[in-house]
């Protein structure tokens, strides 16, 4: 626990910049959609719902980033990420193995982990 505590800095940093990797939503919701789940939603409302997906998460990362350099906000970011970490791995989990070979799942691992580093963090 204690590397954690002592890393957290680097920890927030590499987290948030892996998070914010999800920006491609953003600027290309079709294609992200199709290279995470292998599906595609059609229509302007479609387009809109993904891209406030993605610059959501985007913003968790950045928070995550800021929060590397702003010790007291930590607490508050990591719950708040971690917590959106969950509901996502929850939600696609939920579905089964529909999604267990794209490029979700590698998202749900990572998240998954992440969020063990954040709670054993918040813990010490």
């Amino acid at each position: 626990m204690r590397l954690i505590a002592d890393n957290i800095k680097w920890i927030m940093l590499v987290t948030g910049m892996l998070t914010c990797t999800i920006l491609y939503a953003v600027l290309a919701p079709r294609a992200a959609l199709q290279a995470m789940f292998g599906e595609s939603l059609e229509g302007p409302l479609a387009e809109v719902i993904v891209r406030n997906w993605g610059a959501l998460i985007t913003i968790s990362g950045m928070m995550l980033i800021y929060g590397a350099y702003d010790p007291p906000s930590r607490p508050l970011i990591l719950v708040v990420a971690g917590a959106s970490k969950l509901v996502f791995s929850a939600l696609v989990l939920g579905k089964g193995k529909r999604y267990l070979r794209r490029q979700a799942m590698i998202a749900v691992a990572g998240d998954v982990l992440m969020v063990v580093i954040f709670t054993a963090y918040l813990f010490t």
